[in-house]
């Protein structure tokens, strides 16, 4: 990667989503505000006389959950309203940021070297299959190091 630094970095936030994995494992309900409200066996007037709303406008807040329109800023509101806290976050799909990284460096470094593979083809200049990985993984490794915007392109 680009430096030391920016590889720590990557490196800390893998630590800290690595918290955040087992969230992604559990069964999301389709609304937390009603789930939790009607757990805790709470009316929509209740809820809403802690928000200072009507309870028609708790049900469109939970209605807009469920369709995921409902802001940040209401989650966070309704949340306190039930003395729980609003927790937020973004975890990789990849197992970590900087396995993402690397299969991204990957696949820009695989379509570099075999359209310049499919040139040396075409002019009998043609590489081994084992060539042609070695050049990808030295490839790959150097696009993770400088990490350019192209990456993400």
């Amino acid at each position: 990667m680009k430096t030391q630094r920016e590889t720590l970095i990557i490196r800390h936030w893998d630590k800290k989503t690595e918290l955040l994995k087992p969230l992604v494992l559990m069964q999301q309900p389709e609304g937390w505000i009603h789930t939790l409200r009607t757990t805790l066996n709470m009316s929509l007037r209740q809820l809403g006389e802690r928000l200072n709303i009507t309870p028609q406008s708790v049900r469109d807040i939970e209605q807009r959950e469920k369709e995921g329109t409902v802001t940040i800023n209401t989650l966070k509101a309704a949340a306190g309203a039930m003395d729980m806290q609003f927790v937020y976050g973004l975890v990789p799909k990849d197992e970590s940021l900087e396995k993402m990284v690397e299969r991204r460096a990957y696949e820009m470094a695989s379509k570099i070297v075999h359209r310049a593979s499919t040139t040396m083809r075409l002019e009998n200049q043609e590489n081994s299959p084992e060539r042609i990985e070695e050049a990808i993984r030295e490839l790959a490794y150097d696009i993770k190091r400088e990490m350019p915007k192209k990456l993400w392109d």
